[in-house]
């Protein structure tokens, strides 16, 4: 089994939750692969090439267990869905339904400027400077329709019940409609920082790592 984790919008692979996790999964003798969804172009960043990306270096013949968090839980289940090689997930706050819920925290103005000057100042927590988004990545998400996600692999969602970013119901609806999806709410917010420990115990418990 290979473990991929999938960072989330505008972070990297160097976050702390992916620093974190790859500590853990080495302390039981794993390896975690942490790809930089950023590309070293983070203006040109859409879902689908996130996709495109990780297709190509998902193994032909080896199974494997996606670890993706906020927009790349999103990739995640969509490559689930793609690839029978994956076969198991676990999604942090997945950031399902995602432009509904972050476009309107731009507000209409900011939405219709991008929309104009084809760019949006986004800052990014990884470079940990502001960086321009081409209004392709608006544009890209809506072909992705999250009720079209129906591929039955065993999954385990973990979401905050503060989350400020993504509404839990949008996990706890995810979680009502697929018979093997496991849903735990966390006393946190979208970042999951203060239960990183629980997290993890529920990981290793659900991916079977002695």
């Amino acid at each position: 089994m290979q473990f991929i984790y999938l960072h989330g919008f505008a972070s990297s692979p160097q976050s702390a939750k992916a620093i974190y996790l790859r500590d853990r999964f080495a302390a039981v003798h794993h390896t975690l692969q942490i790809p930089d969804l950023n590309q070293g172009d983070f203006t040109q960043l859409t879902l689908t090439r996130q996709l495109q990306q990780i297709s190509a270096q998902l193994p032909a013949d080896e199974p494997v267990t996606l670890i993706g968090s906020s927009f790349g839980g999103l990739t995640a289940a969509w490559l689930a869905e793609q690839h029978p090689q994956v076969q198991q997930l676990v999604l942090l706050a997945p950031a399902f339904a995602f432009l509904s819920h972050w476009l309107p925290q731009l507000g209409t103005e900011k939405i219709q400027q991008w929309q104009q000057q084809r760019y949006l100042m986004v800052y990014h927590y990884g470079e940990k400077r502001s960086l321009p988004l081409s209004y392709e990545f608006a544009r890209d998400v809506p072909q992705y329709n999250d009720d079209h996600l129906l591929r039955p692999v065993p999954t385990l969602i973990i979401h905050g019940i503060h989350d400020e970013v993504i509404p839990i119901q949008v996990s706890r609806d995810f979680a009502k409609k697929r018979s093997w999806v496991q849903l735990i709410e966390v006393d946190s917010d979208h970042a999951l920082s203060n239960v990183m420990p629980e997290t993890w115990q529920a990981i290793q418990t659900f991916c079977q790592l002695q």
